[in-house]
C-alpha cells in the first residue's frame, strides 16, 4: 500500500498525533473535513469504530448558494466536505484526521482530487475551536517534519461558520449506489485502503 497517492508509507504506519487533548465532559463532538468528493469521504468515515453519523454537505460558503448546482460552479466558496459525529470516549480527533491524511484523500493536490477540479474539492479542515485548529496544525507539523509525503501538504484550516446538508440523493451515496462508476473507481478504492491498513479501527459490522 506504500505510495498511496502522494504517501511514501503504508497508511498503516502514519503517526499518531502527539498533540491530541479530547474535548472536556462530552460523549458526543463533530468534526468537518474537506477533502474532494464527499461520496467518498463520508464512506470511509462511516466505517469506523466510534463515529455515530456522517453527513455529506457543504462548508466554507453562504447558505444562499449551498446547494450542488452552484457549488459545483467553483465560484461559491464552498467545499464539498461532512460532518462526523463521533464519541471521544472511542475515538479522537487527532485519530480522524490520521484516518483523513492516510486513506481518505491526498492532501498534497490544491483545489483538486484527482480529475475532480476547482475550489469546491480542496483539503480542509474546518475547526470548531482552537483545540481542533491547533491539533490539526500540529499535526500537520508533525507529518512534513516526518516527510511521509513526496510533495508539500496543501490542506487549508478555515473556522467553521456553518455547516449546510447537501441534498437527500447525496447521503449514503456510496452504500446506496455501489455499482456507479465513479464509486467503484474512486471511492471503492478508499475504502478497501481504510479496511487494509485500519482493520482494528472498524466498526463489527463493516
Amino acid at each position: 500500500m506504500a505510495g498511496f497517492w502522494a504517501l511514501r508509507i503504508d497508511p498503516a504506519d502514519m503517526p499518531d498525533p502527539t498533540y491530541d487533548p479530547p474535548p472536556e465532559g462530552v460523549n458526543s463532538a463533530k468534526a468537518v473535513l474537506a477533502g474532494g468528493c464527499f461520496w467518498c469521504t463520508e464512506a470511509v468515515f462511516k466505517e469506523l469504530d466510534g463515529v455515530a453519523t456522517v453527513r455529506s454537505g457543504y462548508a466554507g460558503g453562504t447558505r444562499e448558494t449551498a446547494n450542488y448546482d452552484a457549488v459545483c460552479s467553483g465560484t461559491t466558496d464552498h467545499a464539498e466536505a461532512i460532518e462526523i459525529t463521533y464519541d471521544p470516549r472511542k475515538t479522537s480527533f487527532g485519530q480522524l484526521l490520521r484516518i483523513f491524511f492516510s486513506v481518505a484523500h491526498d492532501p498534497t493536490q490544491m483545489n483538486r482530487q484527482g480529475n475532480d477540479r476547482g475550489r469546491q474539492y480542496r483539503s480542509a479542515v474546518f475547526f470548531a475551536d482552537e483545540r481542533q485548529r491547533d491539533v490539526t496544525k500540529r499535526y500537520i507539523t508533525q507529518l512534513e517534519a516526518a516527510k511521509v509525503y513526496s510533495a508539500p501538504i496543501k490542506t487549508a484550516l478555515e473556522p467553521l461558520k456553518e455547516f449546510f446538508v447537501a441534498e437527500a440523493y447525496h447521503q449514503d451515496f456510496v452504500a446506496r449506489n455501489p455499482r456507479h462508476g465513479y464509486v467503484m473507481a474512486v471511492a471503492r478504492p478508499k475504502v478497501e485502503a481504510l479496511r487494509e491498513s485500519f482493520g482494528e479501527k472498524l466498526k463489527h459490522s463493516a
